[in-house]
């Protein structure tokens, strides 16, 4: 009976650990300079404004961080980072855009996509709800997408897409 609960716990051990080593694969993928562009809408119902980005993000075995800015019309520019620790495949951290103040995220991975809850730190859109996506694309190419929800349809919008290739 010992012999057999050691067998199941090296067995455990071994799974969790190659859990681990697949996010920490993950992480290391997603590391390094990027740069490209997108689209932020203004409001909900409103215009989008072309953005061009630049972001450098360092991966450790379990966490990662990014930091960023973007530019729109050559002459506004807002900067942003997130900070986010994985355990197993489930994420958790924060994130700071435009308002400044830090925002909380809750996710886990699948594949090549992490899928954020997002709670903001003030209302952003009607609401302080909102998804996130940061998805590898192929071998270079990176792609970050915030959803948020139309108070008044109930449909969901897409308020940033970024793309982002490797540098």
């Amino acid at each position: 009976m010992r012999a057999l609960s050691a067998v199941i716990m090296a067995c455990a051990l071994g799974v969790a650990s190659s859990a681990s080593a697949a996010e920490e694969d993950f992480l290391k993928s997603i590391e390094g300079q990027w740069s490209g562009g997108g689209k932020v809408l203004t409001s909900i119902g409103g215009s989008n404004v072309n953005v061009s980005c630049k972001m450098q993000s360092d991966a450790q075995a379990s966490s990662f961080s990014m930091n960023g800015t973007c530019r729109a019309l050559a002459v506004v520019s807002r900067s942003f980072n997130a900070n986010v620790k994985a355990s197993g495949n489930a994420y958790s951290g924060n994130y700071v855009g435009v308002s400044g103040k830090p925002s909380k995220l809750v996710g886990s991975r699948a594949g090549n996509t992490i899928a954020f809850n997002v709670t903001w730190a003030q209302a952003e859109y009607g609401d302080r709800d909102a998804k996130m996506t940061i998805q590898k694309v192929g071998n270079d190419g990176l792609r970050i997408r915030t959803i948020d929800q139309d108070p008044k349809s109930g449909k969901s919008v897409v308020t940033t897409q970024l793309d982002l290739k490797r540098q």
